[in-house]
């Protein structure tokens, strides 16, 4: 049996619109070994948004020469076979930004999570920016709730799909109603505990089966990892380093 390499780039944000993403997503190609690749996007999170597509096709697709399609979720439902063929037949899923609750729920009631573990379990690469980004971890800071009702809103912690261990933050240099978005993500992980994964906009960890490192499109994009110990909150920087490294020491306290 042919034992295939897991891939998974989690990209903390950034406009595709403006290349912003453009050394990051060099690499998600890169990992595909083909100059032409399929990628299958996934906009759930921003309710099956057309003009989302449009920009991932002209960025994607004329910009960096992939073959690019639509999987919509919510535009009428695809019949399982249609999902699971269209999931699988790709070299990259992409799954864009938006209400990542919605999404995950969405996912579960039609089984898309399980077809995507399979996907995972191929080697097809799965990759994507905040919600997108949120999706593959046990769970994720999430700004859903601003879908539900944009003047009083809290974030919360979406559970996702688990192919990564941790709670993902993206985003995590950005602000909220004039707060740093890592002071409500702080304050989230004083509260539940477990380990935090931080990224920038503009910066990615990327996830090959037991290995892992940083990469970033602009050179003050950094990722983190935040834990709470003897009562307090740490964070550390987790190094860019051209080598991948054990995927042990990213959650090493």
């Amino acid at each position: 049996m042919i034992k295939h390499v897991k891939k998974i780039v989690a990209i903390g944000g950034g406009e595709i619109r403006d290349s912003e993403t453009f050394t990051i997503d060099k690499e998600i190609i890169r990992l595909t070994k083909k100059k032409h690749p399929k990628l299958l996007f996934i906009p759930t999170a921003s309710s099956d948004s057309e003009d989302y597509f449009k920009d991932v096709d002209s960025y994607f697709g004329k910009k960096l020469s992939c073959k690019t399609d639509v999987l919509y979720l919510l535009k009428g439902t695809p019949s399982p076979k249609e999902m699971r063929n269209k999931i699988l037949d790709s070299d990259i899923i992409y799954v864009g930004g938006g209400n990542t609750l919605k999404m995950m729920k969405l996912w579960r009631r039609l089984g898309v999570d399980k077809i995507l573990k399979t996907a995972w379990q191929k080697g097809i690469v799965l990759c994507g920016l905040s919600a997108g980004s949120i999706c593959w971890f046990e769970s994720g800071h999430s700004d859903s709730i601003s879908f539900y009702n944009p003047k009083e809103w809290k974030y919360i912690n979406v559970r996702s799909l688990g192919f990564v261990k941790g709670i993902h933050c993206p985003h995590y240099d950005s602000e909220t109603l004039g707060v740093p978005r890592k002071t409500h993500f702080r304050n989230m992980i004083q509260k539940v505990g477990g380990m935090g994964i931080a990224l920038d906009n503009n910066c990615a960890i990327e996830f090959l089966d037991d290995k892992y490192r940083v990469i970033s499109s602009k050179e003050s994009a950094k990722a983190f990892k935040i834990y709470k110990k003897d009562g307090k909150i740490i964070s550390k920087e987790i190094e860019q380093k051209d080598k991948l490294m054990s995927i042990r020491t990213l959650y090493e306290r």
